[in-house]
């Protein structure tokens, strides 16, 4: 199923668990063992969601890693479908070869 506009994951984790539960970025940053730079560029969009932040957010957030990084791929899919001209591209009839 195509999402119209998948959040960043750090969207979610913002508006999720950070602001709901009074959890600066700060604080949430000591307890997943990063820099809060760190933690603060993946909230603002800046940054992906790469497979040791899942671990990370999978511990102290809960939901799963592979949960946290398939938020992450339906985000850089969709924004990659709005920018990506596929009309030269074509495909290979591989019954044909």
């Amino acid at each position: 199923m195509n999402m119209h506009n998948p959040p960043h994951p750090g969207e979610f984790i913002e508006s999720i668990y950070m602001e709901p539960h009074g959890i600066s970025c700060r604080t949430l940053a000591t307890h997943l063992g990063v820099a809060a730079s760190t933690l603060n560029r993946v909230v603002k969009g800046k940054s992906a969601v790469t497979p040791e932040m899942a671990l990370r957010l999978s511990k102290v957030l809960g939901r799963s890693p592979e949960s946290w990084l398939s938020m992450q791929d339906n985000y850089e899919l969709w924004q990659a479908k709005q920018k990506i001209n596929l009309d030269n591209v074509q495909p290979i009839d591989l019954h044909a070869a």
